[in-house]
């Protein structure tokens, strides 16, 4: 399949009439990790703190990225397979079903970056900015910074999510109290697992490993997108990832990732390769040559203003866009 091929509707393009029935290396990747996650958390009393807190971070971390892939349509073509083994929820707070939904609405590439319409934007509209008072105003300021956005970032997004999905459930939004329900009935052999089986602390757990796993995550998503005209060259591409690029299923790639959804984590770099030149063309060039350059770029510097640079219209319904 061409890159440039033109994509289908945001709600479908992830799926792929020419993947495999099972896609094993994803498979093997998510049993791996499982197995990896109940080894450590086992015989985390038998271990140095030095080795279990930073290794389960990074666990929790490949499980995300992980969960993202399941979320674009793999590792199975069944729909109900592919839920199941993506909603077991290792780092507790982000229900599968939702993140599948608001991520799919981020890939309305047309409304990237755009705060009415990205769920996953870091931008704020005008009205939201002069609304959120001078500490809150510090805050977002300071995650404009890669060491901001690792520290601060975790607490304030972890905040603003359940602040945010508690307003959907209390209002009724379609779905949402089942998918909460769902959410929280998994979350119960996890923490069970984790404190009567394992007797760690579910504080340690949290503090120790979901909240250094979510700053990981940050890392990605810091620089991978930025505001600007062309749609295209809104999502950067971040090359030589020797640990970070597996870590994240090689989504540093992201303007590959961006332009087919729908491609396996294990052939972004042929694909990378393949349409190195016309990638870099068409993003303007938004390449980094390491996540160490962004942190020599950005880690006490803004990687852009926190307002978005245009006031634009929010997305009609689905309806209305005939998708």
């Amino acid at each position: 399949m061409s890159l440039a091929a033109p994509l289908p509707p945001a709600a479908t393009r992830s799926s792929s009439t020419t993947m495999a029935a099972v896609e094993w290396p994803t498979l093997l990747l998510l049993f791996g990790l499982f197995a990896a996650w109940g080894t450590l958390t086992w015989f985390h009393a038998d271990l140095p703190a030095w080795i279990v807190y930073p290794l389960g971070a990074v666990i929790l971390t490949w499980h995300s990225s992980t969960q993202h892939e399941i979320v674009h349509g793999h590792p199975t073509r069944w729909p109900s397979v592919n839920h199941f083994l993506g909603v077991v929820p290792l780092s507790l707070w982000v229900p599968f079903e939702r993140y599948r939904e608001t991520h799919l609405t981020h890939h309305i590439d047309e409304r990237l970056t755009d705060p009415y319409d990205d769920p996953e934007t870091y931008y704020w509209t005008r009205a939201d900015w002069a609304g959120l008072g001078p500490l809150g105003r510090a805050l977002v300021r300071a995650q404009s910074t890669l060491l901001g956005r690792l520290t601060i970032g975790p607490f304030w997004n972890i905040a603003r999510w359940f602040w945010s999905e508690g307003r959907r459930v209390i209002d009724g939004a379609p779905n949402a109290r089942w998918i909460w329900v769902e959410h929280l009935l998994w979350c119960v052999p996890v923490v069970a697992w984790v404190t009567a089986a394992c007797g760690m602390s579910i504080w340690a757990y949290v503090f120790g490993m979901v909240i250094p796993g979510t700053a990981l995550l940050m890392v990605r998503s810091f620089a991978e997108h930025r505001a600007r005209d062309a749609v295209r060259q809104r999502t950067a591409i971040v090359e030589n990832a020797r640990f970070f690029g597996p870590l994240f299923l090689y989504n540093n790639l992201h303007s590959v990732h961006h332009e087919n959804p729908g491609l396996p984590w294990y052939r972004y770099n042929a694909a990378y390769r393949a349409n190195r030149d016309r990638l870099l063309r068409d993003n303007g060039g938004l390449l980094y040559n390491s996540y160490f350059d962004v942190a020599r770029r950005y880690l006490l510097t803004p990687h852009d203003t926190p307002e978005h640079p245009t006031d634009r219209a929010p997305l009609p319904p689905a309806a209305d866009r005939g998708t």
